[in-house]
């Protein structure tokens, strides 16, 4: 279905390799879930396989991609062009009653395919849904999903689920998807592609397994494990025999150095035994070239929230009540009302155009201004708090004092940003990178009060649990929406947005 022969992806700005020599063939059938930490150029591999000239511009390439059959490709975001055009025109290239029927699937309105509304007015799940619908409306034989799990809600993703079981059981289509959703992988793939880039990113790994999520990172650890306490024995071994060998070295020279002139005989016997020592330890060093390398992996990496920051408790951080959540003139909800103390880990959830993220945007706009909480955003659309001109040092420098940035440009170190990373545009960095950015700022901030809008949706399985678990154990207040599950078991107290307002689910 998908040949990929020699490929190799170079980046232009650094010269940093993404993929070397790697070949890979997507049967039908396959579900195949593409792993790595936020930058290795996951995003990046499915763009060229749907075209490989869409990454001329910033990617050296060489190798070739069989096709055999239809390609259908969901982009992360959507282009301007796409998202300016209305449901009428974005469908016109599609049987209707096809696209109709997927999007009836996906539990959306009847009747879209005819609409004058432009894409850029659904809400984020809604978009996902439709685009969704319009790649399966052209039954294509391959399937490049770029996180396909972006602002779904609950109910969508258990459908996404069935759907990528029914097409393997089926041996429907060919798949190959990337997402932050941990539990989508586990319970769909079953291939998984890992993209690691090792050495501080002066070295890339692919890994290909034909098994589940699951087996795949326990078999990981276990190898890791492993294949550390050889290496480790080997030189363990090495220290013992070469500390022998000094002790018998030091003894022969010693017996040179003091045998009588008058002993020939003995001399020419030591010197014959110091001869067959040395030629030992050379041998000693030739074993030492074939040890086994210390295995390198890379592991997922975010700063943690200073310990120190707190909420008092029982201090009420919100407290909101609104007879109506409007957006654009239409009532989404009616009598909202929510407290928030210190300390509490608050999660909302709902149906995708339900309002959560314009619910979030009037709690920030409520709480921005306080003095008595330090309050930090992290909304669906980063260029909102982020200006994608400016660097990463650019834009601590601009927020920070010096020894901040200092601080800063460590932690950007330690969560695998290269130096390149840290002075190129914020605009040319992935969706988790950004993330890893709005997370240092909420450190360096010292905010006590965080205000996340699907804080995991552009984290990789491998990233997301080390996400979950550092806003799991903030010690100050979290008021959040999010669809990951595994992130909304994490919280204190889950509330599902409805047209008649929050409801304690």
């Amino acid at each position: 279905m998908l040949e990929l022969k020699n490929i190799s992806l170079t980046l232009k700005k650094d010269s940093r390799p993404l993929i070397e020599d790697f070949s890979f063939t997507l049967e039908r059938g396959d579900a195949a879930a593409l792993i790595g930490e936020e930058g290795n150029g996951k995003s990046t591999l499915l763009r060229f396989l749907y075209d490989k000239h869409s990454v001329d511009g910033y990617c050296e390439y060489s190798g070739s991609v069989v096709k055999r059959g239809r390609v259908a490709y969901l982009p992360q975001i959507p282009d301007e062009k796409t998202m300016s055009s209305t449901l009428r025109a974005y469908f016109s290239d599609v049987e209707a009653y096809v696209a109709e029927s997927a999007l009836s699937r996906l539990g959306m309105t009847p009747g879209l395919t005819s609409s004058e509304r432009t894409l850029s007015t659904l809400s984020g799940g809604e978009r996902v849904k439709a685009q969704i619908a319009h790649i399966v409306a052209e039954e294509p034989d391959v399937l490049l999903l770029d996180e396909p799990t972006n602002d779904l809600d609950a109910d969508t993703l258990l459908m996404l689920e069935d759907f990528i079981n029914d097409s393997t059981r089926r041996r429907k289509y060919a798949i190959m998807y990337v997402t932050h959703d941990e539990k989508l992988v586990e319970n769909t793939a079953n291939v998984i592609v890992h993209m690691e880039q090792l050495i501080r990113k002066t070295k890339c790994r692919v890994t290909v397994a034909r098994c589940g999520y699951r087996e795949y990172m326990e078999r990981r650890d276990s190898d890791f494990e492993r294949h550390t306490q050889i290496a480790q024995k080997q030189r363990d071994d090495y220290d013992k025999k070469m500390e022998r060998w000094r002790q018998i070295y030091e003894r022969v020279d010693h017996d040179q150095r003091t045998i009588s002139r008058g002993d020939p005989s003995g001399g020419r016997l030591l010197k014959k035994k110091m001869h067959s020592v040395i030629a030992t330890g050379k041998r000693f060093e030739r074993e030492r070239e074939d040890f086994l390398d210390f295995p390198e992996r890379e592991d997922a990496i975010i700063t943690r929230f200073d310990e120190s920051v707190t909420v008092p408790a029982g201090k009420r951080v919100l407290d909101i009540s609104m007879p109506e959540l409007t957006a654009g003139g239409r009532v989404l909800a009616k009598n909202v009302s929510l407290t928030v103390t210190g300390g509490e880990h608050v999660c909302i959830t709902g149906k995708n155009g339900a309002g959560k993220s314009t619910l979030l945007s009037v709690i920030w706009d409520e709480l921005r201004g306080r003095r008595d909480v330090t309050a930090a955003y992290m909304p669906q659309n980063y260029g909102d708090v982020l200006d994608f001109s400016l660097t990463p040092t650019e834009h601590l420098a601009a927020n920070y004092k010096k020894d901040d940035i200092t601080r800063a440009r460590t932690y950007l170190g330690a969560m695998l940003f290269t130096h390149e990373e840290m002075l190129s545009p914020i605009g040319t960095l992935s969706g988790g990178q950004r993330a890893k950015l709005l997370f240092l700022d909420m450190v360096l901030r010292g905010a006590n009060v965080l205000v996340l809008d699907e804080p995991t949706r552009n984290f990789s399985p491998l990233s997301s649990p080390v996400v979950t678990r550092a806003i799991r154990d903030f010690h100050g207040c979290v008021i959040a929406v999010s669809h990951d599950r595994r992130f909304v078991e994490s919280c204190d107290r889950v509330y599902t947005l409805t047209a008649d307002g929050l409801c304690m689910s």
